[in-house]
Formats: structure tokens, C-alpha cells, sequence
């Protein structure tokens, strides 16, 4: 982000869920997700071993997630989930775009 002129984000936040990062004057949340923590429709594996155990593990973080992101929108905020495999060189334009129409700059 700071190589793109992308500033007044805070990291550490204790706000509900722990965003990645916090723009606390737009009241913007933005989350970093796992590809496989939290189920990405292109990435995310299933692994053979325990699969029941993963399957309720990942089904129980697309939850939480969704919860979370309920309650932030609830108490005004607006939530940026990207995932983990966004942030490549190679989908770094199009992550930019994201992170500034969020921003609104």
C-alpha cells in the first residue's frame, strides 16, 4: 500500500474480528483471508486426512467471517475481504483498483 501512495491504515486493531488493516477515519475494515483457512472457491484445498474435521474447521471460519462481517457493517463500517492469493505481483493492479474504490480515492 505505502508503495502506492495508499496511507492512513493502522495494523493491531482490537476491533471485533482483528482486521489486517483499519482506516478508522472511513471506517474501513480490510481482511486478509487464507485461502485455505478460510475456504477460497479457487485455492482453497481439501485435505484427505481428518477431512471431517477440516470441513467443520472451514465451514465454522466462513461463518465466524460472515458474522463478523455482518457486525461491522451493522456498526457502520465497510468491510474489504480479500484473499490470500490476491496479493500476487501479479493481481497487484487489480488489488489497487479494489483497495482504492473501497477507499474512494
Amino acid at each position: 500500500m505505502r508503495a502506492h501512495g495508499i496511507t492512513g491504515w493502522r495494523r493491531g486493531s482490537t476491533l471485533i474480528g482483528r482486521p489486517d488493516f483499519v482506516f478508522s477515519r472511513l471506517k474501513l475494515a480490510v481482511f486478509v483471508d487464507g485461502c485455505f483457512w478460510h475456504g477460497c472457491p479457487i485455492h482453497g484445498t481439501k485435505p484427505k486426512n481428518n477431512a471431517a474435521f477440516w470441513r467443520k474447521k472451514i465451514a465454522t471460519n466462513q461463518a465466524r467471517d460472515r458474522l463478523v462481517t455482518r457486525t461491522l457493517r451493522a456498526k457502520g463500517w465497510r468491510v474489504l475481504r480479500i484473499w490470500e492469493h490476491e496479493l500476487t505481483r501479479q493481481n497487484e493492479r487489480r488489488l489497487i483498483r479494489r483497495l482504492c474504490a473501497a477507499l474512494c480515492l
